[in-house]
């Protein structure tokens, strides 16, 4: 998916519980690429944008929010509709005040207690959305 050219400008919603590896598929995608140096999670700083070869990405951890207004507080409704790929962590915490995704995954541990796997569920919103989903399943 990190060569998909529809990857940029896409917005996609990371669900799962705590420790379900959100942030970890982030990391990964984001060497992919080609993100240099740390990779931080976003969870104290809310968001923390990154400059790789193909374009920006910006990666927002809305799970401290208690008030889906927050977000736009913020100021973040300017970089949501803006050029880039936004991943969002959390996003039912900013319910009903973002902007259409193209890609939601769900990930979920492995129900034996197994740190290692993981299942992630793909749902497609938009024309991008799908192009994306069969990105990943190739």
């Amino acid at each position: 998916m990190a060569h998909c050219p529809e990857l940029f400008p896409a917005l996609l919603l990371l669900e799962g519980g705590l420790g379900a590896g959100k942030t970890t598929l982030v990391r990964h995608l984001l060497r992919a690429l080609g993100v240099q140096g740390r990779i931080k999670s976003p969870s104290y700083a809310v968001l923390e944008s990154y400059e790789p070869p193909a374009g920006e990405v910006h990666h927002f951890d809305f799970y401290r929010f208690s008030d889906p207004r927050e977000w736009e507080d913020a100021g973040f409704r300017e970089l949501l509709a803006g050029p880039g790929l936004k991943l969002v962590e959390w996003p039912e915490h900013a319910a009903g005040l973002l902007p259409q995704a193209d890609l939601r995954l769900q990930i979920e541990g492995a129900d034996d207690g197994s740190e290692d796997i993981r299942s992630v569920q793909a749902q497609a919103f938009t024309p991008r959305g799908r192009v994306l989903l069969k990105a990943l399943a190739g």
